[in-house]
């Protein structure tokens, strides 16, 4: 379940070099679930199957034009927003890569919405940002256990075993924008993150 997520203010960049956003949001997904890819495969022969879940959101449907590969690290013209509906997009076309690299593996993968949910998302921010933040999760965001559901629905039902490649919100699949599905961005993104985590060899055989 990979379930990392923030949004900053003002642009940063990691140790690396990476825009803050997108490592946190994106990059920590592909890598870490690579990582363990290995073992979720094993698993997936040993138990019967396995389970891949990332949270994205509906901030995705901001990314309409989709992702600008060229331009994803640039501090010109940095929105926190903007740049958090890039990396929820990110988490979609990141969902639907990998569910069609592991066909007939019995891993599934899927992606979620769980809503606004009150974790103290934004509270690392500041000024106005941090205010508004604040006062919508005061007035309008469901509880952890709320924003868990379709969480643990996902991982542990019986009913959703064999379902993959799926965009859900409370406990339904739902349909995600058009471009989320644009073979062309899954799969420039896919080679993209391989590049930037060094990954490329260790999933060549997926």
């Amino acid at each position: 379940l990979n379930n990392a997520g923030a949004v900053f203010t003002e642009y940063q960049q990691t140790t690396e070099g990476l825009e803050m956003t997108f490592a946190v949001n994106h990059i920590n997904y592909f890598l870490l679930t690579n990582l363990l890819l290995d073992t979720i495969k094993k698993t997936a022969q040993e138990k019967g199957e396995a389970r891949i879940i990332n949270v994205a959101s509906d901030a995705h449907q901001s990314a309409r034009n989709g992702l600008n590969f060229e331009h994803l690290n640039d501090q010109s013209g940095y929105s926190a927003f903007g740049t958090y509906g890039n990396t929820k997009l990110a988490n979609i076309l990141f969902t639907y890569e990998l569910a069609r690299r592991l066909e007939d593996t019995n891993v599934t993968v899927n992606a979620v919405h769980p809503g606004f949910v009150a974790t103290g998302f934004g509270q690392n921010t500041g000024g106005a940002m941090k205010f508004l933040i604040g006062i919508a999760t005061r007035f309008f965001a469901k509880s952890p256990d709320q924003g868990a559901e379709t969480l643990i629905y996902l991982a542990s039902s019986p009913d959703v075993a064999t379902i993959t490649g799926k965009y859900w919100a409370n406990k339904k699949p739902k349909k995600s924008t058009d471009i989320s599905h644009d073979r062309d961005q899954q799969h420039r993104l896919w080679e993209m993150s391989e590049q930037l985590t060094g990954t490329a060899q260790s999933t060549a055989g997926v």
